[in-house]
């Protein structure tokens, strides 16, 4: 009987153990998901003073996400989505190398990365680099995408300006 009664007692303790275990692998995930879509809905709000011309109150909320990304990226290593927007941040910030980086990290895992792809063009662009933003823009030619048309425009209305 005594046997039994330990047996039950061990099991229940070992059952326990895995489960307190898969809650914190669990909560590990959620919590860096969670800090990617805040960080993503900071960068949207950010976008939106931005388009109303109020950019400093976007480089905050900018800089918010960008220490929201930070930590998600520690836990999603290798997650081009959450590179993407980590350039992004630096690049409104005008941390043009640190956010070419990120986009190049990004971009070594998803090379056909549409949204890395639309922003290091216009990284190259921002630092006078036309010929590489053109390079970003073949790669986007077949996607029948915005980020294709958004930096096609891009590249032409600073070529023109060239001239």
């Amino acid at each position: 009987m005594k046997k039994k009664i330990i047996y039950i007692i061990s099991f229940c303790m070992i059952s326990q153990l895995a489960i307190a275990a898969s809650d914190n692998s669990s909560s590990d995930s959620d919590n860096y998901l969670n800090q990617y879509k805040t960080a993503k809905n900071l960068v949207n709000r950010g976008k939106k003073l931005e388009s109303k011309g109020k950019t400093e109150k976007a480089l905050k909320l900018y800089n918010s996400a960008y220490k929201k990304l930070l930590e998600a990226n520690k836990k999603a290593n290798r997650n081009p989505d959450i590179l993407n927007y980590l350039g992004f941040t630096l690049r409104k910030a005008g941390k043009y190398d640190q956010a070419e980086q990120y986009y190049l990290q990004g971009l070594k895992i998803k090379p056909n990365h549409k949204g890395i792809n639309e922003y290091l063009g216009e990284l190259y662009i921002k630092t006078k680099r036309i010929d590489k933003a053109k390079e970003r823009l073949a790669v986007l030619k077949n996607c029948n995408c915005e980020e294709y048309e958004e930096l096609k425009e891009l590249i032409d209305n600073n070529v023109e300006k060239a001239y």
